[in-house]
């Protein structure tokens, strides 16, 4: 493995590439660590303890919320404007036409209109967040030009993570956005094992162990979901050129248990705490009939019942919409039948469409079962245990650090393969 490491290093255009990308990333760990003006360090860091709601938030955000940087909302608005972008394209056909059929100038549009529905995002939730913080005494009074000032520094960042994380993307080396939340998480790493070390209780030994013991299983589930796939055996017809004939050999066509990645569970964490967000806002409203809906709803986001139900339920159907996303069997279907190729007892054209589109819909059935309930055993073990936070900020992050792993040593054994490099 390490010779396999060292050969990686020693391809000049993949070492710049990795490099640039690690030059991006301490970029962001700066700006993470950058506070906004007037935080009160003993009372945000009494706040953050004991409230799981902050932790998925802090992780969310990248680590930027801990510390109330700069950076404090990550690339939270823009995974959320890319969410709606995505679901208006299933209601409104031009835009899922520009970002399939128009190319890379259709798509760079779509992308452009997600960028700007980024900054309204990012100022709605940089106000939330502000009141949210104010009421829990971590900010102090503030001017109307100190609030605005926070706004427009908190929503710059967002847009600089945005960039960095479209820096990153243009690299191949990775996801961009998914890559910023890993490091955020990894950055969390030290700090939470000191705490865990320094809070530890020998009689909950049996604790640790189970969560150790998640931990590995949660790392194998999903390795298993994420490296599965369904090969489709595929034929192509002999075609004569002149005097040459060619085709009538035979492939497969591989789909994926898991097609959308790590995307469904940044969606799910998305979705979940943007409830959260707003009720934290309006639980201190002056009309009492709003502020008790707010607690109320507020209250219910922190059942775990609850939160692991509607969690585990929105796991399984962004899988199913990000899968409809990047899947189109239609235009597989339309590119076999163009290059003479079919499914032996499949049909070309329209049966071969529905075909692709059952089993598709099959695997992925098994696929986002299977990550939903990795993404929730921890909270079942959690209330179990009592372990407390750890289990369930921590089943989400490994879930989304080994991802992302598995998406980096894909991305970089393609480049290998390119120069005739064999894989790890």
């Amino acid at each position: 493995m390490w010779e396999k490491i060292a050969l990686v290093f020693k391809v000049k255009e993949l070492r710049k590439k990795i490099f640039f990308v690690l030059f991006l990333l301490v970029i962001f760990r700066l700006a993470a660590n950058i506070p906004l003006p007037g935080v009160n360090l003993e009372q945000l860091k009494r706040l953050f303890e004991g409230n799981q709601f902050l932790g998925l938030l802090n992780m969310f955000s990248g680590g930027g919320l801990k510390s109330i940087s700069i950076v404090l909302l990550g690339v939270g608005p823009y995974i959320t404007a890319s969410i709606i972008m995505q679901i208006l394209t299933m209601v409104i056909p031009a835009l899922d036409k520009l970002n399939r059929e128009e190319g890379e100038a259709g798509r760079e549009k779509f992308n452009m209109w997600t960028r700007w529905l980024t900054v309204p995002l990012a100022i709605i939730q940089t106000f939330g967040m502000i009141t949210l913080l104010k009421t829990q005494h971590v900010l102090g009074l503030l001017s109307l030009m100190q609030t605005t000032e926070i706004i427009i520094i908190a929503t710059a960042g967002t847009v600089f993570l945005t960039w960095l994380g479209e820096l990153i993307t243009e690299k191949e080396i990775g996801n961009g956005v998914s890559l910023i939340i890993f490091a955020g998480i990894v950055a969390g790493l030290p700090s939470g094992i000191s705490r865990l070390m320094s809070t530890f209780d020998s009689t909950e030994v049996f604790s640790y162990i189970l969560f150790l013991m998640i931990a590995i299983a949660t790392v194998i589930g999903v390795v298993i979901v994420n490296e599965g796939q369904r090969d489709i055996p595929v034929s192509y017809a002999k075609r004569v050129h002149g005097s040459q004939m060619s085709g009538g050999t035979s492939t497969h066509l591989p789909l994926r248990v898991n097609q959308a990645g790590v995307i469904p569970i940044i969606f799910a964490i998305s979705i979940m705490l943007f409830p959260g967000v707003i009720a934290n806002f309006l639980s201190h409203a002056h009309n009492p009939t709003v502020a008790h809906l707010a607690q109320s709803i507020g209250n219910l986001f922190q059942n775990k019942l609850f939160y692991g139900t509607m969690y585990f339920l929105l796991v399984v159907a962004f899988t199913y919409f990000y899968t409809a996303v990047v899947f189109d069997p239609q235009k597989i279907a339309e590119n076999l039948q163009k290059q003479g190729g079919y499914i032996p007892g499949i049909r070309p054209g329209e049966p071969t469409e529905e075909y692709l589109n059952k089993i598709m819909n099959r695997i992925t059935l098994s696929g986002s079962i299977f990550l939903g309930a990795i993404a929730v055993l921890p909270l079942i073990v959690q209330s179990i245990t009592n372990i407390g936070n750890v289990m369930t900020v921590g089943g989400t992050s490994i879930l989304i650090v080994v991802a992302v792993v598995i998406e980096i040593i894909k991305q970089i054994e393609s480049h290998m393969v390119m120069r005739n490099y064999e894989g790890f």
